[in-house]
């Protein structure tokens, strides 16, 4: 009895030791990182990669979402789940083609790539839209997400917007980030658009007298890159709305992997279940607002 309750006694302690690491570590700061050129360079790489495989979609026409060429058992279980009101979300990764399909290797980063569909019933093309470009009031549309919105600069089809941006996992990050963002209209029932961020500064003490911008690629590299990709076709009764995203982020480090890991594998997955999600809801409300009108 007595071993026992010494083996007991022993593993009480190393259980209170880590538990005692753990939140010395959760309160200590993760240490900043330079975002280095090699890791810019396989980042762009990847992107260039990409795009090409979506010019090369868009010039095709048929078929237009990414839904429309699942195989047909998965097709119809994404059919079904959008006519739910969920969103459809994947992973992807673009492979390099000229190395026999290899993954492109990043150096100190992580590049993550999601794509994710929904669909509005009874929302036209036009009132879809006219929500995706109303950036001075995305604000208000996606809370907590978007703190603040507003458009820099506006010409034709071409916007060039700011944000600042929130996200609370474990780790709170601040982001004040621009955009620019150009739109083609395809025909009365189909348009796509693509968004490149031009800048991302992580914002130090937020909304208080201290408030500082950190240098752009040496913070805690939560976010170094990012580039959306979006596709609204008009049909079934309502219009689907197609999102691409593909960022870049630091690698984790280890030994930080159970602090830092859930924060840069999981929030871009769930970022665009979000912005999808959050969408989808408020062109509904503004529908359900002018017919009650």
């Amino acid at each position: 009895m007595r071993q026992v309750k010494g083996i007991s006694d022993r593993i009480a302690r190393k259980t209170v030791a880590v538990a005692l690491a753990g939140l010395c570590a959760l309160a200590a700061p993760v240490r900043a990182e330079d975002l280095k050129p090699e890791t810019v360079e396989a980042f762009d790489h990847y992107v260039q990669l990409t795009e090409a495989q979506i010019d090369a979609e868009l010039a095709r026409h048929e078929p237009y979402l990414w839904i429309e060429g699942l195989p047909e058992d998965r097709r119809a279980e994404a059919e079904a789940q959008l006519r739910a009101g969920q969103v459809v979300i994947e992973r992807l990764d673009t492979l390099n083609a000229s190395d026999h399909g290899k993954p492109i290797s990043v150096a100190d980063g992580m590049i993550h790539h999601w794509i994710g569909t929904v669909f509005i019933p009874s929302a036209t093309l036009a009132q879809t839209l006219a929500l995706e470009e109303d950036y001075d009031h995305h604000q208000d549309f996606f809370r907590p997400d978007v703190m603040r919105s507003k458009i820099l600069r506006h010409g034709g089809n071409d916007f060039t917007i700011e944000l600042r941006l929130y996200k609370k996992k474990v780790i709170t990050t601040v982001l004040d980030t621009e955009h620019d963002v150009h739109y083609t209209f395809v025909d009365s029932t189909h348009a796509w658009s693509r968004s490149r961020a031009t800048r991302i500064q992580e914002v130090g003490n937020a909304d208080e007298k201290d408030e500082r911008l950190e240098p752009a690629g040496h913070d805690r590299g939560f976010l170094w890159r990012m580039n959306t990709y979006w596709r609204f076709e008009e049909k079934d009764g309502g219009t689907y709305v197609e999102c691409q995203s593909v960022s870049l982020t630091r690698d984790i480090p280890t030994g930080l992997g159970w602090l830092i890991g859930p924060y840069v594998t999981s929030v871009p997955r769930e970022s665009l279940t979000f912005t999808l999600a959050t969408t989808r809801n408020a062109v509904l409300k503004g529908i359900t607002t002018r017919t009650a009108e």
